[in-house]
């Protein structure tokens, strides 16, 4: 599988670790009224899903950044890559992931 790294452009998946969901990005607010819930969400629950998902890979053997990589789970089809920080930064002024 290629990821196409948005500064130094197509990179093997090898030079790659998986995190998981990108959702992680959207830690709960700990000072919630239902923090402990929220976090115990955050943790522990995850989707599998079969299809379109965002997801967080560190780039181990390369520049050590961090990026959300949506790809088709089914067919490892790479649909979009984005700096991880870039996606932070919407997340944290209120805009659409």
């Amino acid at each position: 599988m290629i990821i196409n790294h948005p500064y130094l452009g197509p990179r093997d998946a090898a030079e790659f670790v998986y995190l998981g969901d990108a959702s992680l990005l959207e830690r709960p607010d700990w000072q919630s009224e239902d923090a402990a819930s929220e976090f115990h969400d955050y943790l522990h629950l995850r989707d599998n899903v079969a299809g379109e998902m965002r997801e967080l890979w560190f780039h181990e053997q390369g520049d050590r950044s961090w990026l959300v990589v949506t790809r088709n789970t089914i067919t490892h089809e790479v649909i979009k890559v984005e700096m991880a920080r870039d996606v932070a930064q919407k997340i944290s002024n209120g805009a659409a992931a």
